[in-house]
Formats: structure tokens, sequence, C-alpha cells
């Protein structure tokens, strides 16, 4: 069967405006179609799965009610979002996303005018959306704001600063809440729970809408009233559905719950509700992984599977047999190692237990491994809390969400010296999620602040070495940060020894010219020095590991001036203000002159590929490295 034949509808929709010449009776084929379509794709291009095949129906509902681009979705978590590309004319090129110069990762104003905001981090929706809402206000547009919000996205600070916003700022947006009881690992929290008892009162329908068309008609639904009138209608619906409703407590309008995958009572919901002046929230339920019973049933495992067969739903999964394990594999296993011999020590993530592999310690030590939910800067001051009363936390956080803590960590952590460990997964390159995952500006961002210390380990034994040492008495805050997927050693496990802080290893003598290195990335300049030396005889390269960026090795950096001319700094993160401008700074101020070359990420954001792919193109792959010697040398 070819396309034309299996994508009746889908092949003649180029644009939304196709789907909306559409009859609304057909709606249920095209969203069958759209769901075999991303299926069928995203078995041999992997990618986000699970969340978008949730919002099949409402992504079609949305397209078919609204006129967009006029009107605008702004995407919360943009993972939801790719039915969303194909129906805007990116079904041809879906089978690049994700690749090295392909369809990027998520939305982005970059790549299209129906994607409205970039939308690579969780619970911004509300606020961007209700900003555009206040502009289309300001300029008298009759303009439609949508903002989509769920995958637990709802539990993020900025999302309640939305709301709360949203409910005291003139506006007409819509707010719609998919409730998928999931964000990556299954959702946590009070939101959680509240938003699966929440419930719509059917007597209480009846008498809002005889109640509206009474005072419709005696004039006294005018906008001096209306917020009176709001509060007495909310007040009406708690008392008759039993319950305090949190948004309708805002004097946000609530309808639902709805059915989100059927597509042609959203539609009818969607087109009732648009009109209406004031912000408003649609409250649907969803299912992750919809329309593929392996993701129904096990949403976890199906958000990014990787390669599948799409007949049978079974995953092709490489055999990891003989080949290191992923450094998040080996936190885990070190974690759970270290608090069966320290009973101070506890576990925190922001909703990411599985990918970051602290999901080890909460199956054996469960209680002692806290999930937060999306909430990147309470898990940082919840640390801090368990700190200053005595516990070790363990806080683990993606690189790049790590960076919405970033008061949290100076304010609740470093200013009093907590004994709080922050864990950064994902430093460095991450590959094809793209610019909002990348771990680039850890090492710069967080240099200055003081009390901490930074550091980076080399290989798998530095991980559990470093791990080790934060958790001894009175360290005070560490971060320690690791790159994502695999590292160096099969055998990984190694002696838990402690390593003095502020110290760099020598890895190899030389004379002509030192490179200096922090993390994993160590690991090529090992392979690049061994490939020119053996190319170029007569020239001997000396490499040092710094290990720690914060307090850096001022005995080994005065040893460096004092004997070399020619040095290489080489970091995968930012160049201004990491490992490299530290190098510079401490030459300058000791009076030591050498020509140094500082390797890392330029002053730009780095779009998606491989690691492999973005090393080449910014440099710091092994022949990157190699051509930066050469030149130093020659």
């Amino acid at each position: 069967m070819d396309n034309q034949e299996k994508y009746k509808y889908l092949t003649k929709i180029n644009s939304p405006s196709d789907l909306r010449s559409l009859k609304a009776d057909v709606l249920p084929f095209v969203c069958q179609e759209l769901r075999d379509d991303i299926i069928n794709e995203l078995s041999h291009n992997p990618g986000h799965f699970a969340s978008s095949l949730g919002v099949v129906e409402l992504t079609v509902a949305l397209h078919y009610v609204f006129n967009t681009p006029y009107d605008r979705i702004v995407w919360d978590v943009g993972h939801q979002a790719y039915g969303h590309k194909i129906l805007t004319g990116r079904r041809e090129q879906f089978c690049t996303n994700r690749k090295y110069k392909g369809l990027r990762p998520f939305p982005s104003p970059y790549e299209s005018e129906y994607d409205t905001f970039s939308c690579g981090h969780a619970s911004n929706s509300i606020s961007a959306a209700l900003g555009m809402a206040v502009a289309a206000t300001k300029h008298q547009e009759d303009r439609k704001i949508i903002a989509v919000i769920g995958d637990g996205a709802m539990s993020g600070g900025l999302a309640f600063e939305g709301l709360n916003n949203a409910s005291s700022t003139p506006n007409n947006l819509l707010i719609i809440l998919n409730d998928n009881n999931m964000s990556i690992d299954l959702s946590v929290g009070g939101m959680k729970q509240y938003l699966l008892n929440l419930n719509t009162n059917n007597l209480y329908n009846r008498i809002r809408n005889c109640l509206s068309a009474t005072l419709s008609g005696w004039g006294l639904l005018s906008t001096k009233r209306k917020n009176s009138i709001l509060r007495f209608n909310n007040s009406l619906k708690s008392m008759l559905s039993q319950q305090q409703n949190i948004f309708e407590g805002l004097n946000i309008r609530y309808f639902g719950p709805v059915d989100g995958h059927n597509v042609e009572k959203l539609v009818q919901t969607l087109n009732d509700i648009k009109d209406m002046k004031g912000p408003k929230l649609l409250h649907i339920h969803t299912v992750k992984g919809k329309g593929f019973k392996p993701a129904e049933n096990s949403a976890t495992e199906w958000h990014a599977p990787g390669l599948f067969d799409p007949d049978t739903g079974e995953r092709i999964v490489k055999s990891k047999e003989g080949k290191p394990p992923r450094f998040q594999h080996v936190f885990g296993e070190t974690l759970v190692e270290l608090a069966e011999k320290n009973e101070k020590i506890v576990g925190v993530t922001p909703a990411m237990p599985t990918g970051c592999s602290m999901n080890i310690l909460m199956q054996k030590m469960p209680e002692r491994g806290f999930d937060v939910g999306i909430a990147e800067g309470h898990a940082v001051t919840f640390s801090g809390g368990m700190a200053k009363d005595g516990l070790i936390p363990f806080c683990n956080i993606y690189s790049s969400f790590a960076q919405r803590a970033y008061d949290n960590l100076i304010h609740d952590i470093a200013l009093t010296k907590l004994n709080v460990v922050l864990c950064l997964d994902r430093a460095g390159l991450v590959g094809e999620d793209g610019a909002t995952h990348h771990g680039a500006f850890d090492l710069a961002y967080l240099r200055p602040i003081p009390n901490l210390t930074i550091c980076s380990p080399y290989d798998e034994h530095e991980l559990r070495r470093m791990m080790y040492t934060a958790q001894l008495p009175d360290m005070g805050p560490i971060v320690i940060r690791y790159p994502r997927g695999s590292g160096q050693l099969v055998d990984w496990k190694c002696p838990l020894e402690k390593i003095e802080i502020g110290t760099a290893r020598e890895m190899k003598p030389g004379k002509d010219l030192a490179v200096l290195s922090i993390g994993p990335i160590g690991n090529s300049v090992e392979k690049a020095i061994s490939q020119i030396e053996e190319s170029m005889s007569g020239i001997s390269i000396a490499h040092f590991d710094m290990r720690f960026l914060k307090p850096i090795d001022k005995n080994t950096l005065k040893k460096i001036g004092q004997n070399f001319d020619k040095i290489i700094t080489i970091e995968d993160g930012v160049k201004m203000g990491g490992l490299g401008s530290a190098v510079l700074e401490f030459m300058a101020e000791n009076n030591f002159s050498p020509k140094i070359k500082v390797l890392g990420l330029p002053d730009e954001f780095v779009e998606h590929g491989s690691v492999a792919e973005l090393q080449h193109e910014v440099g710091i792959d092994l022949e990157g490295i190699c051509n930066q010697i050469k030149g130093m040398l020659s």
C-alpha cells in the first residue's frame, strides 16, 4: 500500500487550512492516520514517542478550530508537538526530525511561523501565552492565544506564577491542561491527586446556563460587574460540586474534564468557549502513548524508546555486553553503595528518576529517594533544608534544567555552605535534543559562586571517587558534572577513595606543549596526543586532567606557567567563563605569559545532531583537537 492509499487525508494536508476544509466527521480518520504516521516514522527515526501520541486528537482539534498561525498555540514541553509539526507543512521533512541540520527536536520560531515560542523546558507556556494575550489586547487584535500545558509541567513554579498573574491581568487566554498523570515518570505531588479528583457537576452546568441567559437578558453581564458575578459563579460551583476548584478560585473559568481522545467533542467544546472573554482553562484527560498498546502500558519506557518494530512493538535494543555502562548508571549504583554505608544520604530528583538512575535508590530504599516533580528550584532548596538538619542530599538534575535553579543554588545552598551534592547529568553536548538541552553553561555560570566546589570526572572511577569524597564530613556544597551516555570503562567498579579537593592529575609528562582538560573529554585529548607523538618525531606533549574547576589547582598551574610557553585548554562547555578563562586569569595574575589556546563551545547556541557530529562542528572532536595541537606546535 503506497502513502496515497494509506494516508487518504494526511497526504492532502499541507497546512492547517487544508485540515479546516474537511468535514468534522472525518477528523477521527485524520487522527488515526496522524497517529500511524508518527508511529511508523519514529520506529526508525527515534524521538519522543508516547507524549505526541497522547495529544493527537487535541492537536487536530486545535488546528481545526483556531485560525493558526494568526491564532497562536503555545506548546509546553515541546515533545508533545510532533503531530503539530506534521500538520503545519513539515510532513515531508519529518524524516529529518532531530537529525543534524534537519528539523529541530522541539518547536522553534526559527523553524516555522506555527511555532510561536521556544519550549524545550517545562512550565513556561502560561507565562508566554499570557504575554501574547495581553499584547493582542493592547493591539486590539482578535487573536486567540492558547497555552497547552501537560506532562507534569503544571507542578512547575513558573506555571503557578503564570496562573496567578492571569487571574489579575485583563486577557482572553485559553489554557488547555493535558492531564495524563505523567511527566516522564509518573507525576507526583498534590497537584496530581487534585487533577485526578477534579470534576464538573451536571446540576451546576444546568443552573449556570440558565443563570447566564437570565443575567444577560437583564443586562447584568457588563464588564464592570463581571468579576463579582464570576466570584458568585465560582462559589455556586464549589457548593454544588462539593469541592474547591483551584482555578476558579483564581477567577479562571474552568471547563472539564473532557475526554481528550474524542476529537469531535473537543472541537465542539473549543468552539463553545473560544470566544468567551476572560481567562479560561479546559481540562482534558488523555492517555500517554494512546493508540500503541506497549506505550500505553509502559509510558515511561516509551517516552523515547529508540528503534522499535511498529507492528509488534518489540524494541530494538543494541547489546550492551562488553561495553561500558552509562555514567548515570554508575551514579545510581554508586549512590546506593554509599547510602548503604552512610545513613545520612538521601536522593532528590525533579521528575527524572529513571533518566538519571535515581530510581535504583528509590527501589531499594524508597524512604530515602524523593521525586519532587518538575520543580528544579524547589529540588535544590528542599535539599538545602535537609542538609541544614544533618542529611546529605545527592540532588541530581540535568545540567540544562539546573539553570532554572540558579538563585536557589546561590541563596539557599552556597551562602550558608550547606553540604548538598549537586550532580549535573547530561553536562556538555547531549546530541539530538539540541540547544535547549545541551549542558553548555554550567561550568561558566557556577564558577563565580563562592563556597562551591566544582568537579568533573575523567571516567567512571573518578565519578565514584568524587561521589565518595562529596559525602564526607564538612565538605560543603559540591557540584559533580558528567555527560550523557557511556563512559570508558567496562570494569567500572573500583575502591571508594577520597580525592583531595582542588587537586589535578598529570596524566602524561611532556616538554613542548601542555594540554589542560576537565571531564571525560580528556580521553579524546589522550588519543590526540598519542597520534601526534607517533606522527611527529621528537615532540612530547604534557596532559593534565584538572578535575576541579573550583578550587582550581594553583600549584599545578604555577608549575605549568613556569615550564611551558604553549598551553591548550579544552572543555565540553562554553569557552567564556569556564576552564580556559580560569587558566587565563591565573596566568595573568601571576605574571606568566604563555601562548594559550582555549577550546570549547562557541558563543552561540549549538543546534542538534549526534554528539560526534556536533563535536566535529565546534572543533572538539579527535580531529579538531589534533589540528589545534599541531597548529600550536607549528
